[in-house]
């Protein structure tokens, strides 16, 4: 059975933007998607997100046709009032936006989150992996090319 996970919208910048040195394990998780190797979502609010940081490096038609390319390779978990009031009163997490990211794993059932900021993390329920992790682990079960 294939993998499940849900990508933090910091590794999805990484692919965008190319961010070295963090850029070729992103690219890494791409493919794997695009080989259906893996099955990934993102959340919604990181496309809207990503959408507004990506404005000093494209312009509106290449961040909307960029984002629809994003949204065709990934499922999108969406954000409801349920997340939201998990969200806000979980005092676990410092950052109102790593645990939505946490509620829209579970809502995906997602095996793991990968991240590059496990820190903030710490309290999820889904376990969470760096991509250089969870590149290794793929590898150990024979899943990467």
């Amino acid at each position: 059975m294939a993998v499940r996970v849900l990508i933090d919208t910091n590794v999805l910048l990484d692919y965008l933007l190319d961010r070295e040195p963090y850029g070729e394990m992103a690219r890494w998780i791409v493919k794997a998607c695009q080989r259906q190797q893996i099955f990934a979502c993102v959340a919604s609010h990181s496309i809207s997100n990503i959408f507004f940081i990506l404005r000093k490096d494209f312009t509106i038609e290449e961040r909307r046709t960029i984002l629809l390319d994003i949204c065709e390779l990934f499922d999108v978990e969406g954000i409801n009032k349920d997340k939201l009031q998990n969200a806000l009163v979980n005092e676990d997490f410092q950052d109102f936006e790593d645990c939505l990211q946490m509620e829209c794993a579970i809502s995906y059932h997602a095996d793991y989150i990968v991240t590059r900021n496990l820190p903030d993390f710490k309290s999820s329920i889904i376990p969470c992996l760096e991509p250089e992790q969870f590149y290794q682990m793929m590898h150990d079960r024979g899943k990467t090319n």
